[in-house]
């Protein structure tokens, strides 16, 4: 598993070449790096809010009203349309990436969203409104896929694991804005009740459609187009103040060149093929699948889309009560996954996967055993206890699968398969998502709180294949991630070209020197 290029204390191989004076906080260029980071970051929270939003919509009966009390099935529908677009967009999504480049990549997606969410704000039928959500996901498609690719690819080397991590945890500020403005335009008598969270839906990617343009585009993606300068332009701006002889950038930059290099050789003739052609791919395949089906597949689903009907289960039916519960649970979600994405470099992903498992099967069986005693009894108690652990379940939720499955897989993945494998969890992801949107309401309805046992059993598995499965990688440059995949020899071969010339050390020097 390559353990010998692991430093001690989880050093990465640029930890000798920082500037100790060189930081987010008094940094003006890493600051404006950041700054450009977090307007891709906020892609995320266009998901969040379209969950978050479709839960709170099914609780204004302004909204029922307007779409003529849609049953399970047609719930099932407006909820999974969006990811049925997000599945027709990814076929194209990495070679426009790939292509064009990741900045382009989400100014194309940002540009549909904009359009989808004025069509779904004016919508005046069912019809129409489904529609708006198909193009909403087909753009968001494209905007996320470079976006996380953006985002981990210019990211100073010592924040780009929590900032990665933090794309994905973002989907929380996203559903804190749908949910408290569902909440506040509850007592609007009008459609305007829920034509104004639609329109809300479109302030992330009418930012980036007005301001990316002037963003700085992925070294990686610069020097695999052969636009050398253009990428060392980039890195020396950002990391180290325009000082192109700085070690930290010729670090990255002939680290960058090498490993496209060796990318390139072993990726030249088999595209696709290349994700299952070695065992260290098929590992990475069979990671990145799994953590995609896990994210969804928690039982999460319930809370995200149909908390209205899991609340109905235990007698919460007020809409008052069911929009001030939701919205209290997304900024508890936010507050747990934001940690959880600072502390990733010091936990650990391992750690983080496995505890979020297990707690996630302890709070989810208690939620279980809770809802069937109030099945039986009404009891107030038990109605209230299923509430708690509806948040207990989160806490561990998100502490891995919030901010990792994004973080996790751009980082185990080479440079060649990056846009690949990550349009690979994303296609995943949709799946996972169409399949929960639809059986979820029907299963709700029809078995109530029964539904849950299966839930409990798919946790206990999932806790076992993160045990068995997940790799640490906290403290390796993406490069140098290759070597628990691929064997120490892909990083010496990756440091061996891109050692700046004088340079005689090994692999295990250069990567364990503090």
């Amino acid at each position: 598993m390559g353990a010998g290029v692991v430093a001690v204390g989880g050093s990465a191989g640029y930890t000798h070449l920082l500037d100790p004076n060189r930081t987010w906080r008094n940094n003006k260029r890493l600051i404006a790096l950041n700054a450009w980071i977090a307007l891709l970051l906020i892609t995320s929270s266009t998901v969040g809010f379209d969950g978050s939003m479709m839960n709170g919509l099914q609780s204004l009966p302004q909204w029922q009203d307007a779409f003529n009390h849609p049953g399970s099935s047609m719930l099932g529908l407006l909820n999974a349309i969006q990811n049925i677009g997000a599945l027709a967009g990814l076929p194209f999504t990495p070679y426009l990436s790939d292509g064009i480049g990741r900045r382009p990549a989400v100014i194309f997606g940002a540009g549909i969203m904009t359009v989808a969410t004025v069509l779904q704000t004016a919508s005046q039928s069912v019809g129409m409104f489904i529609g708006a959500r198909f193009l909403i996901g087909f753009g968001l498609t494209f905007a996320a896929n470079g976006a996380a690719m953006l985002v981990t690819e210019l990211a100073y080397p010592p924040y780009r694991a929590p900032l990665t991590s933090l794309y994905n945890s973002l989907w929380y500020s996203g559903a804190i804005v749908a949910a408290w403005s569902t909440f506040g335009t509850f007592k609007i008598n009008s459609s305007w009740s829920w034509r104004i969270p639609s329109a809300l839906q479109g302030l992330p990617s009418v930012l980036q459609l007005a301001l990316l343009w002037f963003g700085p585009e992925s070294p990686r993606w610069l020097v695999s187009k052969g636009r050398d300068t253009e990428a060392l332009h980039v890195l020396a701006y950002y990391h180290a103040d325009g000082n192109k002889e700085d070690p930290l950038v010729r670090f990255e930059y002939e680290e960058i060149k090498a490993s496209l290099e060796l990318d390139n050789a072993a990726a030249a003739t088999v595209g696709w093929k290349s994700l299952i052609c070695t065992p260290g791919n098929r590992k990475r395949l069979t990671i990145i699948v799994a953590i995609a089906w896990f994210s969804q597949w928690s039982g999460n689903g319930l809370a995200s889309y149909y908390l209205n009907q899991v609340f109905e289960t235990i007698g919460i039916t007020d809409p008052t009560i069911q929009l001030l519960i939701n919205g209290i649970l997304q900024i508890w979600n936010l507050a747990w996954a934001v940690s959880a994405a600072a502390l990733v470099e010091r936990i650990g992903r391992r750690v983080l996967f496995i505890s979020s498992c297990a707690g996630m099967f302890l709070f989810f069986t208690l939620q279980t055993v809770c809802s069937a005693r109030y099945a039986i009894t009404k009891s107030d108690s038990a109605a209230h206890a299923v509430i708690a652990f509806i948040f207990l379940f989160y806490t561990f939720y998100d502490i891995a699968f919030s901010p990792l499955p994004v973080a996790y897989t751009l980082e185990i993945l080479p440079y060649s398969l990056r846009a690949k494998g990550f349009t690979v969890l994303n296609f995943v992801i949709s799946i996972a998502l169409i399949f929960n949107q639809y059986v979820n309401p029907v299963a709700l309805h029809n078995i109530g709180w029964k539904y849950y046992i299966v839930y409990c059993c798919w946790l206990l598995f999932e806790l076992a294949f993160c045990y068995i499965f997940i790799i640490e990688t906290k403290g390796l440059s993406l490069e140098e991630t290759a070597a628990l995949f691929d064997g120490e020899d892909a990083v010496d071969q990756i440091h061996a070209r891109g050692r700046p010339s004088g340079e005689e050390r090994s692999t295990k020097e250069y990567v364990s020197e503090d």
